[in-house]
């Protein structure tokens, strides 16, 4: 019996890797002939690089509050770089009383594209998911040589607050090597850059912003709509995933003319997935939580759908198992367990979530391996 485990991280409890060993260990602890497949996979959120791999390499860089941090991209086949926007500007970098949109920064997401660049590097594939920042991927930009100016002609701060001092955007010392460099922004999310669907109106609460923050980084982020729509002669807001990563996606498509790819479908490709799932007798997948956003592009989502595909049976393993979320089983997963099996907080469900894991994990493989045995 094959069994494929390919799952996302837990935030803030266990990265996609450590997931998969822990459901591996499951699974071994009562059946240790079954032949189990790790794919850990990320949707360009936390983890991104190690669901890919390639050599790492070290950097210097500003967090979103601008301190100094050492953080890392990905190298792959030497000429392509790997970088986690959540490394340098995401969410996981702040204590929870540090996050605050409207001075955060994705600064050093800027700093990783140019160390790469120094290397010789053209080629990125950048995950944007976790962020911490909603300013629109200027502070990105600045770290890349171009100005954002204020009615004075003065550089404006960092932070998404700052965008309302906007006045003008100057490209032209932006580094030329971008010019020849080809960028694919992994990501799942299509938000606007604005309005309901916005980066800010669906975000920015859970970067730390309070309602009046929202209404401030609302208007900042429309102000600097506004002004880049006008330098290039675009809609920024109809730029399917442009409010991705606290508006970071705008800059990245429209400014360096990247192009959107999901992370999840990167995974499957770079690690030989789809092959994989075809010639195995189940997946088990999953994150953090699963509900009705899963359906909209969410990594697990993906490889349920690649499952089914081939007819085999999918299940999804979580944290939490949130509302509505039939229509998941209508797109390729067979069902859904949660990892907890008693009451309990949040807090110690992240506490215990190495051996609740490990747990389901086992009671899963009870079933299938019965099944699998009869079949046989």
């Amino acid at each position: 019996m094959k069994v494929i485990v390919a799952l996302d991280s837990f935030k803030g409890s266990l990265t996609s890797m450590e997931a998969c060993k822990l459901v591996e260990k499951g699974i071994k602890s009562k059946f240790k002939d079954i032949d189990v497949v790790k794919v850990p996979i990320s949707d360009g959120g936390e983890g991104f690089i190690e669901t890919i791999g390639g050599k790492k390499v070290y950097v210097t860089i500003k967090d979103p509050l601008y301190r100094d941090i050492i953080s890392y991209y990905g190298i792959v086949n030497e000429k392509t770089a790997l970088i986690e926007m959540s490394l340098a500007s995401g969410l996981t970098l702040l204590d929870i009383n540090e996050r605050n949109p409207l001075i955060t920064s994705t600064y050093g997401t800027g700093q990783l594209i140019l160390d790469a660049l120094d290397k010789g590097i053209r080629d990125f594939i950048i995950g944007i998911g976790g962020s911490a920042t909603n300013d629109a991927g200027v502070g990105m930009l600045m770290a890349l040589g171009a100005r954002f100016l204020d009615k004075d002609s003065k550089s404006i701060d960092l932070g998404g607050k700052a965008l309302n001092n906007l006045a003008k955007i100057d490209l032209d010392s932006l580094d030329e090597r971008l010019h020849s460099s080809r960028v694919i922004v992994a990501c799942d999310v299509e938000n606007t850059l604005y309005g309901k669907n916005g980066a800010s109106k669906v975000f920015a609460a859970q970067k730390g912003a309070t309602n009046k923050d929202i209404d401030i980084l609302e208007s900042a982020i429309i102000n600097y709509a506004n002004i880049l729509d006008e330098k290039l002669n675009i809609k920024t807001n109809e730029i399917k995933g442009s409010g991705a990563a606290g508006g970071l996606g705008s800059a990245l498509i429209a400014v360096l003319n990247g192009c959107f790819k999901r992370g999840i479908d990167i995974v499957i490709e770079k690690n030989n997935l789809e092959e994989k799932i075809r010639s195995s007798d189940l997946v088990i997948t999953g994150e953090g939580k699963i509900d009705y956003q899963t359906q909209f592009g969410k990594a697990p989502l993906g490889i349920a759908r690649m499952a089914k595909k081939y007819g085999v049976p999918a299940i999804g393993i979580c944290g939490t198992i949130g509302e509505n979320i039939e229509k998941l089983y209508e797109e390729g997963f067979t069902s859904i367990f949660s990892i907890i099996n008693k009451p309990m907080s949040l807090e110690n469900a992240m506490k215990e979530s190495e051996i609740l894991l490990q747990n389901v994990s086992e009671r899963i493989i009870r079933i299938y391996k019965d099944l699998y045995n009869k079949k046989a």
